[in-house]
């Protein structure tokens, strides 16, 4: 039983990862994760959806992680969209975990906070329900959605509650994601353990430069990333346009690498801006081109707009930008100075024409570029290596199996272990 193992001694533990969001090994965080609990001595299973190109087998195993996967289309039409998926996922999650059978413990992912239900479940039997928090829901709905503080909002707050509630452990992606933890979610300090997301270091590193694909200009800037109505695209093709128009520069050519909902009507919007013949929309591509696009890049965008959630998240593509040692503009966000430090350049929020002029002034600045890069590399090394993060995991784990019962810890009760 889970009572009887010492938290220090992870051999033969078994831990179930419930992802609804992205398929797995895809989600990179994930991953890692997943690695990271396999290499010290854990049994890993995870349930999640089934990829539409990539990560389509219902059952395999990888690299010693054992993966089941369910298929799940995703939202659309609204709120009964939504209501249709999360039903889906949440059926195929409890099937799924019922062939997994007992785990010591369960780690959920949001979005969305619904996945606290099967970790409840999973807790009778006396697993440890570790909540991954990857993204603030609340804040994510009043920023993808400009609905306000509806009866929506109200209810996506109140699974929040639940799921902080029923957690054993909360794992943060930074500060101020485990602030909200304890300051909204009433989580004590110590139950809650900042897990940075880092990038793959694996996956990400330069390659030697092709200046073809600057396609016959002498710069080439770059996005990397999702496309949804929060990830700012929109600002960065319209701080493109005043970068022709009112800073006097075409000698760029910009690729845009990723996808998500947004994609067709930003391809849609570069045409109207008349960047067609300078901007080029790849679509998600495999990592080898990913590396020559960010290795060639001059400047990398992070065009996040300030809103409740991109404020206190940290942005992967910054990261991964920073490893591969280039340097970026973003706009003014707590959490992306946190992240880059100087390896960005900041423009006031949302102000679009400042970010076409900072990516005009790295542009005439090559030695500028080169020290931002270098300090990049150093940041991803350093203070926010997935080393680090390692640790952290581990220790989040170790607490939340560690027997909290005050009878277990009184020595005049010492021997006595409480039922599971």
């Amino acid at each position: 039983m889970l009572g009887e193992k010492t938290s220090g001694d992870r051999k033969n533990r078994r831990a179930l990862i419930l992802v609804e969001n992205l398929s797995v090994p895809f989600d990179r965080r994930v991953w890692q994760e997943c690695t990271t609990l396999r290499d010290a001595g854990w049994e890993v299973h995870v349930i999640c959806p089934q990829g539409s190109k990539r990560d389509t087998e219902r059952e395999v195993e990888i690299d010693g992680v054992r993966i089941h996967r369910y298929p799940l289309r995703a939202a659309t039409g609204g709120p009964a969209g939504y209501l249709k998926e999360y039903g889906s996922a949440l059926w195929h999650t409890f099937r799924l975990a019922r062939k997994v059978g007992p785990v010591d413990v369960v780690h959920a992912c949001n979005p969305p906070d619904l996945l606290f239900l099967p970790a409840l479940w999973m807790k009778r039997s006396g697993a440890r329900f570790v909540f991954d928090q990857h993204d603030l829901v609340p804040e994510l709905y009043l920023s993808r959605f400009d609905r306000g503080e509806d009866l929506l909002y109200r209810a996506v707050c109140a699974l929040e509650r639940r799921t902080y509630r029923a957690a054993d452990v909360v794992l943060a992606t930074n500060e101020s994601y485990r602030d909200v933890a304890v300051r909204r979610g009433g989580r004590r300090p110590e139950d809650v353990f900042v897990v940075r997301s880092a990038p793959d270091v694996d996956r990400f590193h330069p390659v030697p430069a092709e200046p073809e694909l600057k396609r016959g200009k002498p710069h080439l800037l770059c996005y990397l990333g999702v496309m949804g109505p929060q990830d700012g695209v929109d600002y960065a093709l319209r701080a493109l346009a005043k970068l022709r128009d009112e800073v006097g520069r075409s000698d760029w050519h910009a690729v845009f690498v990723g996808g998500g909902d947004t994609f067709d009507a930003m391809v849609e919007l570069a045409g109207r801006l008349g960047l067609s013949d300078q901007v080029q929309f790849t679509g998600r591509v495999p990592d080898a081109d990913l590396a020559r696009y960010l290795s060639t890049a001059d400047v990398c965008l992070s065009p996040d707009p300030r809103n409740p959630l991109n404020d206190v998240s940290t942005m992967n593509k910054v990261l991964e930008y920073m490893v591969m040692g280039r340097p970026v503009v973003s706009f003014d966000l707590r959490e992306a100075r946190v992240s880059a430090g100087d390896a960005a350049v900041y423009a006031p929020a949302n102000d679009e024409s400042q970010f076409a002029e900072l990516i005009a002034m790295l542009l005439d600045d090559p030695e500028q570029r080169a020290r931002m890069g270098e300090i990049g590399r150093e940041r991803i090394s350093g203070p926010l290596s997935w080393r680090n993060s390692q640790k952290s995991l581990l220790a989040a784990y170790d607490a939340a199996c560690r027997d909290r019962d005050p009878a277990s810890s009184d020595p005049n009760r010492a021997g006595t272990r409480p039922r599971r």
